[in-house]
């Protein structure tokens, strides 16, 4: 029997926001009928328009979710806004009290049981009273270094050890990407950015947590180390402009150690004019495996997740869910 196309509401239209909405408005199972966005320089002016289309939709960006549902109804929001619950938290609250589904890319939401187990347990039970289901979701974290592996060890009899590396060649990302890993700061200014908490890459925590547990592993302590990787030769993007001496990425590692010593260790890099791009996953058990992906597009891959797991998500019980916890999300 085939079902009505789910009606999406995009929440937060930066980059990411407008190729979801856009990807949505390809999809003939989903509707987009609104985008929500605070930027002045966007509300009131078609959604068509501002996320990169060709047409127009015949409705506007508005400021609220109130101003969408009182123009019509919806089944989803993708949310795509924030990383950081202190930031995402009360947007989400809302979305689920307006009995609407979510999707979100916001990192600490795609695992927050043992980072955020407090506020993750308040929007699991704003979820469940509401009756509608919220998943953190992405390519990373979300899947290539905790969803992907784990599927991986369906066919180990036992695991010893799980190896996670990521390289990106940041020069093909968008702007606020090549900003985030801090392109063309100095050492010292990039060091000082990582104290205050708010630039690198957001999710090793959460993709630790998530394979620990599922595992059924006890986490006795995780560290967590950056250090930038440096351009050796004038480094040029539609963006940047990276000196020899200046910061052209960064390298992010975790390690979780459980009871026998360390159990799993994730390694971030990203940087401009990176080579050797692409994903490699070893597990140490019977049998070892090594499994490398090449071609992941971070941006396409992201937007690619959170659309296909709108219906996934739409069908699942009421409550704050993890990848885990729905079925596997498809094309």
């Amino acid at each position: 029997m085939k079902k009505h196309p789910l009606r999406v509401v995009q929440f937060g239209l930066g980059p990411i926001g407008c190729a979801v909405a856009r990807l949505v408005n390809e999809r003939s199972d989903l509707e987009l009928i609104g985008g929500v966005d605070i930027d002045p320089e966007k509300t009131g002016k078609d959604v068509g328009t501002i996320i990169g289309l060709d047409k127009e939709l015949g409705f506007p960006v508005v400021s609220s979710l109130k101003e969408v549902l009182d123009r019509t109804a919806a089944d989803v929001v993708t949310h795509t806004t924030s990383s950081y619950f202190d930031l995402f938290k009360l947007q989400i609250e809302e979305i689920l009290q307006s009995g609407l589904d979510i999707v979100s890319t916001a990192e600490e939401l795609s695992f927050p049981w043992l980072e955020n187990y407090v506020v993750a347990n308040e929007l699991d039970e704003v979820a469940k009273q509401a009756g509608k289901t919220v998943l953190g979701t992405g390519v990373n974290p979300g899947f290539l270094m905790d969803t992907l592996p784990l599927t991986i060890t369906g066919i180990c009899q036992k695991v010893d050890y799980i190896s996670v590396t990521r390289v990106i060649n940041a020069s093909e990302r968008r702007g606020p990407f090549q900003a985030k890993i801090g392109s063309g700061m100095s050492v010292e200014a990039f060091m000082e950015k990582m104290e205050s908490g708010r630039m690198g890459h957001v999710g090793l925590p959460e993709s630790m947590g998530m394979l620990f547990d599922t595992l059924g592993e006890r986490m006795e302590r995780y560290d967590d180390s950056v250090e930038p990787v440096v351009a050796e030769k004038l480094t040029k993007t539609d963006a940047f402009t990276v000196q020899p001496g200046e910061v052209k990425g960064l390298k992010q590692v975790a390690r979780g150690f459980g009871a026998n010593g360390e159990f799993a260790k994730l390694t971030f890099i990203a940087a401009l004019d990176m080579e050797d791009d692409g994903d490699t996953i070893q597990i140490k058990g019977r049998p070892d495996l090594e499994v490398k992906l090449k071609g992941t597009n971070g941006d396409l891959s992201t937007v690619a997740m959170v659309v296909n797991a709108v219906r996934r998500v739409h069908e699942a019980p009421a409550g704050l869910v993890t990848m885990r916890d729905i079925p596997p999300v498809t094309a």
